[in-house]
């Protein structure tokens, strides 16, 4: 767990803030030890305060402001699977096409092959060519761009990456015959993920429990949601549901009023 000290409190905020490079609004804090100025120099005690990176991001801030860029580039060079967008709005709206030939009801298979090829172009627009590779992992059908550039596909905090996840969901789900649900990984920034949303599932239990209120958490992916809400369907004391249109939809963990 990442724990940072400091004379006070604030102090040892600023120290874990400049450590991880991040702003307080994008992070998680929790005060673990206020601690104790002390007398003459005895018993004096630094506080203690745990600090993560915020886990959801805006993905609406992602859309806009990172991959509308792509989709204006996509004027000059057609992306395979798209009709030329300029807007992410269109993106999400108009039926892919190829040629004079609309991409609609594709088998499975097939459909996949030109959303692997729509990613491929997305990330050579992105200056970060990447080899996409297709594999089925726990029942999810997992996208892993390899690329050389990781950094610039994940984003700062996440971002791109929950932006190209939005956009091939949406591919998808136009071309495919059947529903089908996919995920968009570069690197190990998904399992690294994980690890994080298993811990904010567990501290927002907590401080439901104890607060006896419910938390709203940020928007995050589907599959991000059903993280959050496996981890806590063992917890008697807590339920969980999404609230909000995608790509805004969010999580509401409360208390299970029976338990109260």
């Amino acid at each position: 767990m990442p724990i940072y000290e400091g004379a006070t409190s604030g102090e040892a905020v600023v120290a874990g803030l400049t450590a991880l490079g991040i702003s307080k609004e994008e992070a998680v804090i929790e005060i673990l030890d206020e601690g104790k100025k002390g007398f003459l120099g005895m018993g004096k005690k630094n506080a203690r305060v745990l600090i993560e990176p915020s886990v959801a991001e805006e993905i609406s801030e992602a859309v806009a402001e990172t991959v509308e860029d792509v989709l204006v580039a996509e004027e000059k060079t057609p992306i395979v699977g798209s009709d030329e967008p300029t807007l992410v709005e269109e993106a999400a709206e108009m039926a892919p096409e190829t040629g004079t030939e609309v991409l609609t009801d594709l088998e499975d298979e097939a459909a996949l092959t030109q959303l692997a090829l729509y990613l491929t172009n997305i990330t050579n627009e992105l200056n970060a060519p990447a080899f996409v590779k297709i594999a089925r992992e726990n029942g999810l059908i997992i996208f892993h761009l390899d690329t050389k550039k990781q950094g610039i596909l994940i984003g700062k905090h996440g971002k791109m990456l929950n932006a190209l996840q939005y956009l091939a969901q949406v591919f998808i789900h136009r071309v495919a015959k059947n529903k089908l649900s996919v995920v968009v990984n570069v690197g190990d920034y998904r399992q690294k993920r994980q690890a994080i949303l298993q811990r904010l599932a567990e501290r927002t239990a907590e401080k439901v429990k104890r607060t006896g209120r419910p938390v709203f958490l940020e928007p995050m992916p589907a599959f991000e949601r059903k993280q959050i809400h496996s981890a806590l369907s063992h917890d008697d004391s807590v339920k969980t549901h999404s609230e909000g249109d995608e790509p805004y939809r969010y999580l509401v963990v409360e208390p299970n009023k029976k338990y109260y």
